[in-house]
């Protein structure tokens, strides 16, 4: 004969946010539900005096695992691939920008990077309209005092904004990841000769914005003549 059980604690959950998430379980982007938890004394099976809250959790609607609020801060796999196709532009037009637009061979470098990263469309005339207008942004009386304080100039507005752009980016990449950005932007740079003054510049922001360590970068830097 089975025991009855006289008393216990039940958790009556509410769903107060859903949305879609990266699930360590799952390992790809699912539904998920973020609730909270009220737990409450029963005596046969009857809830009766309060015993105070429980979570947040995320539950994934697939698996129906149990993760930290923690796990929402990890990009979904679209959203990763949007901030990389947009650090991917940003570093191409800094390094541009800052000495290798009036070479054909460093456009040619940076718009077959630009494509094989997403931008499928993107060509030449693209690229060189985007440049000026961005150059034109610069020129604007509101951006000279910016302009002046910024090491170098670059295809976006000042180093603040291409920092904006990778510093998102960074935590989610593996160290591989993080080095070939930097290495892809010193292939456009190296494709019309010799690294410049702006152009290093350039990339010892990358490489820090990446967190990249400056000896790495350094280390980086220099063998990718040999990759280019």
């Amino acid at each position: 004969m089975s025991r009855v059980r006289v008393a216990g604690v039940r958790t009556a959950w509410t769903t107060v946010e859903d949305g879609e998430f990266f699930c360590p379980a799952c390992g790809g982007d699912r539904n998920y539900e973020l609730r909270t938890g009220r737990r409450r004394l029963t005596v046969l099976r009857v809830p009766l005096l309060p015993r105070g809250t429980t979570g947040p959790t995320v539950v994934c609607s697939s698996c129906e695992g149990h993760f930290e609020p923690s796990a929402l801060q990890q990009p979904t796999t679209t959203q990763l691939g949007s901030l990389l196709r947009d650090a991917v532009h940003a570093v191409a037009l800094s390094v541009l920008g800052a000495g290798g637009a009036g070479s054909r061979t460093a456009r040619d470098a940076a718009v077959g990077w630009l494509r094989n990263s997403g931008f499928a469309s993107c060509d030449e005339e693209q690229l060189l309209t985007l440049l000026a207008a961005l150059d034109a942004d610069r020129a604007e009386p509101e951006h000279i005092t910016e302009r002046r304080a910024a090491p170098y100039a670059t295809g976006l507005t000042s180093e603040r904004e291409l920092r904006a752009v990778l510093a998102p980016l960074a935590p989610h990449l593996e160290s591989g990841g993080r080095e070939g950005l930097l290495l892809e932007g010193a292939c456009i740079a190296l494709a019309d000769g010799p690294y410049e003054d702006a152009e290093l510049a350039v990339l010892a922001v990358v490489g820090d914005a990446l967190r990249i360590p400056a000896e790495d970068v350094d280390r980086l830097l220099a063998a990718a003549p040999e990759r280019s």
